[in-house]
């Protein structure tokens, strides 16, 4: 059964003029080392960076606050599976997902990075 939906969109430039004024404090607040090494691995960190920032924010409106007051952004952490399939994982208080499963789908073009995360209850 689906328990929640949450859907976020960003401006790439937006996550671009971020980075460049805030370098590291930036990266390390929202992104996990796993997830900077991916994006800076592209062509294009910023256009992936903005893709991951939006799951984390559609992840945080898909479990709405009964998980969210006790996680950050850095504990959302989005993966790629070995077919390039994205997934999203929290790596605190996993325990307090009980029988959620979270499915992620990611877009991205020249201006926008798009996210939407399904909290399906087991």
């Amino acid at each position: 059964m689906i328990c929640g939906v949450g859907t976020d969109i960003v401006e790439i430039v937006r996550i671009r003029e971020a980075v460049e004024k805030w370098e590291e404090h930036f990266l390390k607040k929202i992104f996990s080392e796993n997830e900077i090494t991916y994006c800076y691995s592209r062509n294009d960190p910023a256009l992936h960076l903005a893709a991951r920032f939006a799951a984390k924010e559609a992840c945080i409106k898909a479990l709405s606050t009964s998980i969210t007051d006790y996680i950050s952004m850095k504990d959302i952490e989005v993966r790629n599976e070995p077919s390039g399939k994205p997934s999203i994982h929290i790596c605190k208080n996993s325990t307090s997902l009980g029988r959620i499963t979270l499915h992620l789908s990611l877009s991205h073009e020249r201006q926008y990075a798009v996210a939407t995360v399904i909290a399906e209850e087991q």
